[in-house]
């Protein structure tokens, strides 16, 4: 019965599109971070990697949105890249009346929504596709990468479908993704990760490296999958080095 209860919650609040705004209103601008949380493409976990992440953010005098993308059918692409685009889309008409400085945003994702980051932040699949402004630094947490061999199984199937076509396949595996003009890019990943094999977050990594892309690559011994922010965990302080590094990509103050 709770298990029931607890999947018609989901169906209902987390696999429509709508957006969570964190947006500060004291009248001074503010940079801008783009949230979109895992859930394997199946679902939307904005109350372990979203609001949390968003809080912490507005502490540290940054505005924010998470972004609840459609998702939990098979096959869903683009559909969860069309949300995103919305997003950032609605973030440049209010840019003015909510003091974002959109210029420099932040895009954000865990797990599979740092699939859809990564993805998005690709000129084939995102930016450049949907004209809307290239990210000044991608935040990914032990994100799925890769459509292959160590692909996540569920991430694949609810957004490729079945048996999707070898093309496709390989334009939604970041490894083959990475160009010289890739925005810069954090990633961290858990080594006790049971869901998402940390050999994702080594994949790119190396394509980061090789394509001279800035990048900063963090790994921590005996973490799990799902730990959002971490903290207590071998990975507290993984959040704050995230933002140190997107202020210095983008120059922020």
């Amino acid at each position: 019965m709770k298990n029931r209860a607890l999947r018609k919650f989901l169906d209902k609040y987390h696999k429509g599109y709508y957006l969570e705004k964190y947006i500060l209103k004291d009248g001074k601008p503010h940079p801008l971070a783009i949230i979109c949380p895992g859930g394997g493409y199946h679902w939307v976990c904005s109350f372990s990697e979203g609001m949390p992440y968003a809080n912490k953010l507005n502490k540290m005098g940054i505005s924010a949105v998470v972004v609840h993308y459609r998702c939990g059918k098979k096959k869903e692409y683009p559909v969860p890249h069309d949300d995103l685009a919305r997003a950032i889309k609605e973030m440049e008409e209010h840019q003015k009346e909510w003091n974002l400085e959109i210029k420099d945003y932040s895009l954000w994702g865990s797990s599979a929504g740092g699939h859809l980051a990564a993805s998005f932040a690709t000129k084939e699949m995102g930016y450049k596709k949907y004209g809307v402004p290239k990210p000044a630094a991608v935040i990914l947490s032990y994100p799925v990468i890769t459509m292959y061999e160590k692909t996540h199984e569920g991430s694949r199937k609810y957004l490729l479908g079945e048996q999707p076509e070898e093309k496709l396949l390989k334009q939604a595996s970041m490894e083959y993704g990475i160009t010289a003009d890739y925005p810069p890019t954090f990633v961290w990943h858990g080594l006790g990760d049971r869901d998402v094999d940390p050999e994702n977050s080594k994949l790119l990594a190396e394509s980061l490296k090789k394509q001279g892309v800035k990048h900063q690559y963090l790994t921590f011994e005996g973490v799990d999958h799902g730990v959002g922010i971490g903290e207590g965990l071998a990975c507290e302080g993984w959040f704050e080095k995230a933002v140190q590094f997107w202020r210095e990509c983008a120059k922020l103050q």
